[in-house]
């Protein structure tokens, strides 16, 4: 079995107070937005457990959210919706929406960090930090902001298309997301241009909420259950 490969700590040539981190959730899921966050930690109100939100468990992602919200200097949250990402493509919705982010952040970072390989196109210095939401604070506090408002969209979604399983898998295409896709067909929230969706779009349709609900009162003679005992 291969070794996990261990990357050191990253070293950032800038050392100044307006570091932003930029990461993001959801590139994978069949359903739903991608969501981003760009956070600038306080140095002077540092923040304690910081980690891949992917290796925390959700109530110490929740502490630490509640946190970050309370003691970062900035913090932003940007995202594509299902739309978006079917009419550009997942990566250039990915890009967009840590655009969006870091526009959106009250404090205007003078340099940004990027979980991956790359960075969007746009006007800040910025570079791009392999495995950062585990080498740098601030990436991890992003992946954490966007990761629990991800899953709490998922939770809610889970309410508003019952039988897909939404809250459990977040959307991922999991045996359970995929048995219901075809089961109960394609909601308005599903990407289309992923191809299982698009197949199911084919095979089933689109989704009908009565297919997962009980039928509704049925019209009994108002005496059926007169004096039954």
């Amino acid at each position: 079995m291969a070794r996990a490969v261990v990357l050191p700590p990253f070293e950032c040539a800038y050392q100044g107070r307006l570091l932003a981190g930029v990461d993001e959730v959801g590139r994978g899921p069949l359903i739903g937005a991608v969501v981003t966050a760009a956070v600038i930690l306080n140095p002077d109100r540092p923040i304690a457990g910081l980690a891949d939100s992917k290796k925390l468990t959700e109530k110490k992602r929740n502490a630490l959210y509640d946190e970050i919200i309370e003691h970062a200097t900035a913090w932003s949250l940007g995202r594509c919706e299902a739309q978006e990402i079917d009419q550009i493509n997942i990566y250039q919705a990915t890009m967009l929406a840590m655009k969006r982010a870091v526009a959106g952040l009250k404090v205007a970072p003078e340099y940004v960090l990027v979980d991956g390989n790359k960075c969007p196109k746009w006007h800040w210095s910025s570079e791009p930090v392999v495995k950062g939401d585990s080498r740098v604070g601030a990436i991890s506090a992003a992946s954490i902001l966007a990761k629990v408002t991800r899953d709490r969209e998922m939770a809610e979604m889970a309410l508003k298309y019952p039988g897909f399983g939404l809250a459990q898998h977040k959307g991922y295409p999991t045996p359970v997301h995929m048995e219901a896709l075809f089961r109960l067909g394609v909601t308005s929230e599903h990407r289309t241009s992923f191809r299982p969706v698009r197949e199911a779009l084919e095979q089933v349709g689109s989704y009908k909420e009565s297919a997962t609900r009980a039928p509704e009162c049925l019209n009994y003679p108002t005496d059926l259950f007169e004096n039954s005992n």
